[in-house]
């Protein structure tokens, strides 16, 4: 298409013109006392009009026909036409007794089209824009907009980014706006310099702050990228990070960021004035709220005096001796540090002074954010209803709670003042998050060749917390069929009822020479006693059947051929003291539990499990995790059958193949279970350097355990059961990607028996909806 385009110039000035022609002026009175009267205005003519109306332009002005002539009238209804945005020039002039208004009207936009933009989206660039299809053009709106984007572009890191406007003529007075955009190369960050500093160097300043020195590496982050406001955020890092080390009279004198003549990338300094190192004097508390005893809050204090100054244990106390004085009702407590700085002794003396505050009440609590979501999930999710005496431990349970449902990214509970002094009203905003899942798995081991697993499930069906899963699970070696759902809260209380129904075929040739076939199904119910200590109880009824086995198998597998019905009851006891379920960062979970067969069927045994996971921050990024596991079953009157032995290896000890440790046949190396079980391991995880919301982490591991005891008659001469420790080493790494989450495992066997088989890598992805 052929078009004519005309650019627009920087800012334009307009041409305002003002022409009178002079009026004839009647004189009142002899020589002596004379006077001029200004003559009357006769009419108002409006030429140059196209689409607006005559008697518009006349509503605009502030001199009309019949008012005597008075040039200060006429300049204000120039400037008002001017100031409505309709027209380019006004002119106004007089044609004997009358006035003429000459106006040139600002012709309409069309349409406005961006040219050259791919780093920025269309939608991210119009919605900044002032000038609009169907809106009248002036060039100090198209101006503006120049710079909007422009800033858009400088936040982007692109200050090397050039917008050019330019206007098509059409006809009808009507123009096409086009913004031509040049976004130019990245704006990276060539070197960051401090000045001043002695106690840190420049690499421990630049691994302190957000912004980083531009790196080939770091294509997946933008921290590379200059950008105003993170360099002010630089600031406020900085001065955080003295203040924590005892600069407490730390100041960041001026932050420079200086383009090179090619517009391609900055050069940051930083100058500093880090003051002196202080330590803590005498800590004091200060209490005005009768039922807050000094003396029963100072195991609430984090600052010792003595230690190195540290500006965020003051903000930790601060929050700790809140939650104490929320324990007791009081909602608005208002807690200052008084700090006395002895310069001399670099020693700084503190005092908490807790003012006194009202005892509150909850009046109203309100729930905003969630869509699908039922107001009465998040509910009863909370330890404070409406009336209760606002408690700050309750509080942050229920925030805690509701974050452990795992059905929201961000959970806000905040308090305003309620209608009356002692009232609060509590503002809970959620907002909501995918909570179906369709989780793809892959793997490869020589046990069971590929495997590939699929499983949809939806953790907050129509809204209710009501979990919902099905899957299948296929390889060389087995398939595997399963559904379950639970309801959170059955029949309106705070108890969690649930069916599980599975089809499960198992090829053990490799291991042990024989298939498995196990169908069947289990009831669940689980309630609280108290907030940290739960119970869950099941009954389960299956068929197991052994088949296909060997002529060759194990005397102990021929003897397990046939089917088997079990019926149990059994039951777990756990207490959650964890953070959150979900990638815990602190705390420790604890559990025990039993199961009881002979509940009619086939089988009777008894089956003991315990163990114990523990999480520790090391910093904040940084988490030590350490679990221990073991359990014990034992036949009553009969032996225990092979089905129902345990078997270790795979995910519960990494560099060992599904059970890759055990007892074992001496001829066939078929695998046997063991009655005996332990396991366990160390780990550390932490950020690989990438961006946080990159969700990538590593970690370094090692597990261990052991597996023992069959107590089959049959076979026994020919065994290998030892009972030695078993060990591995390794490494994992997991991704958040955005197609799932992915765990890559490299471990090493240190410490095996000569018939254990192992495994070296494990791999596994998802994804979710």
């Amino acid at each position: 298409m052929l078009r004519v385009a005309r650019r627009l110039a920087g800012p334009v000035s307009l041409a305002v013109g003002l022409a009178t022609a002079p009026f004839a002026y009647a004189q009142v009175g002899g020589a002596a006392g004379a006077r001029s009267e200004a003559p009357v205005i006769g009419s108002i003519r409006v030429e140059g009009n196209q689409r607006v109306e005559p008697e518009t332009v006349l509503s605009y002005m502030t001199v009309h026909a019949g008012d005597r002539f008075d040039p200060l009238q006429v300049d204000q209804s120039l400037k008002a036409l001017y100031a409505t945005g309709l027209f380019g020039d006004v002119q106004i002039h007089a044609e004997g007794n009358d006035l003429v208004v000459t106006v040139v009207e600002n012709p309409i936009i069309n349409r406005v089209v961006l040219e050259g933009n791919h780093k920025l989206s269309e939608d991210q660039l119009t919605k900044e824009l002032q000038v609009k299809a169907r809106a009248i053009f002036t060039r100090a709106k198209v101006q503006a907009d120049v710079q909007r984007m422009l800033e858009l572009y400088r936040r982007a890191g692109r200050f090397a980014a050039t917008v050019e406007p330019k206007i098509v003529q059409l006809p009808q007075n009507r123009v096409d706006l086009v913004f031509e955009i040049n976004e130019g190369p990245s704006t990276g960050v060539e070197r960051i310099n401090f000045v001043g500093n002695k106690a840190f160097t420049d690499g421990e300043l630049r691994d302190v702050i957000a912004t980083r020195e531009t790196r080939w590496y770091r294509f997946f982050s933008s921290s590379d990228n200059f950008d105003p406001d993170r360099m002010t955020y630089d600031r406020e890092l900085l001065r955080k990070y003295y203040l924590t080390n005892g600069y407490a009279d730390f100041r960041v004198l001026s932050s420079v960021a200086d383009l090179t003549a090619e517009r391609d990338a900055f050069f940051i300094t930083f100058t500093v004035d880090e003051g002196e190192v202080y330590k803590f004097g005498k800590i004091d508390l200060d209490s005005r709220i009768r039922d807050l005893v000094p003396d029963e809050l100072k195991d609430q204090l984090l600052t010792v005096e003595g230690e190195t100054y540290n500006a965020e244990l003051i903000e930790k106390t601060i929050d700790k001796l809140t939650d104490a004085a929320g324990n007791l009702g009081y909602a608005f407590v208002d807690i200052r540090p008084v700090l006395k700085r002895d310069r001399e002794k670099k020693v700084i003396s503190i005092t908490f002074q807790i003012n006194e505050a009202p005892r509150v009440y909850v009046e109203r609590i309100n729930i905003t954010g969630n869509i699908r979501t039922l107001d009465e999930v998040i509910r009863r999710e909370f330890r404070l209803s409406e009336g209760d005496a606002f408690n700050t431990a309750k509080k942050e349970q229920s925030k805690q709670r509701l974050q452990a449902l795992g059905f929201f990214d961000k959970v806000d509970v905040t308090q305003v003042q309620g209608s009356a002094p002692d009232r609060t009203v509590m503002n809970v905003d959620v907002t909501e998050k995918s909570t179906g899942e369709l989780q793809l798995g892959a793997g490869y081991s020589s046990s069971e060749g590929v495997v590939g697993e699929v499983s949809v499930r939806e953790r907050n069906f129509l809204g209710r917390g009501q979990d919902v899963r099905l899957g299948a699970s296929v390889s060389q070696k087995r398939t595997q069929f399963d559904f379950g759902f639970t309801e959170p809260y059955f029949l309106g209380r705070n108890v969690s009822a649930g069916v599980d129904v599975f089809d499960i075929k198992r090829d053990y040739q490799d291991e042990a020479e024989y298939d498995l076939y196990r169908i069947g199904f289990a009831l669940r119910a689980g309630f609280a006693i108290s907030d940290h200590l739960r119970m869950t109880t099941r009954y389960t009824l299956r068929q197991d059947e052994i088949s296909n086995v060997g002529d060759y198998a194990s005397l102990a597998v021929q003897d397990a051929e046939g089917k088997t019905v079990t019926s149990l009851i059994g039951y777990v006891l756990a207490y959650d003291r964890r953070d959150r379920p979900q990638r815990p960062t602190d705390g420790y979970y604890l559990f025990v539990g039993q199961d009881f067969a002979g509940l009619g069927g086939d089988a009777r045994y008894i089956r003991n499990t315990a163990g114990a996971n523990y999480y520790y921050p090391i910093t904040d990024d940084v988490v030590f995790s350490a679990s221990l596991e073991g359990g014990y079953i034992y036949g009553l009157g009969q032996d225990v059958r092979l089905n129902d032995r345990f078997d270790v290896g795979g995910d519960n000890l990494r560099g060992f193949k599904d059970a890759g440790i055990g007892p074992r046949d001496a001829s066939t190396r078929d695998a046997l279970g063991g009655n005996v079980y332990g396991a366990g391991s160390l780990e550390v995880s932490f950020p690989i350097g990438l961006p946080e919301e990159y969700g990538i982490r590593a970690s370094v591991f090692t597990d261990f355990g052991t597996l023992t005891g069959v107590d089959a008659t049959k076979g026994r001469e020919t065994r290998l059961d030892n009972a030695s420790l078993r060990a591995s080493a390794g490494i994992g790494f997991s991704w958040d990607s955005p197609f799932g989450p992915i765990r890559v495992d490299f471990a090493q066997a240190l410490l095996k028996e000569d018939y254990d088989e192992t495994q070296v890598f494990r791999f596994s992805f998802g994804t979710k909806f």
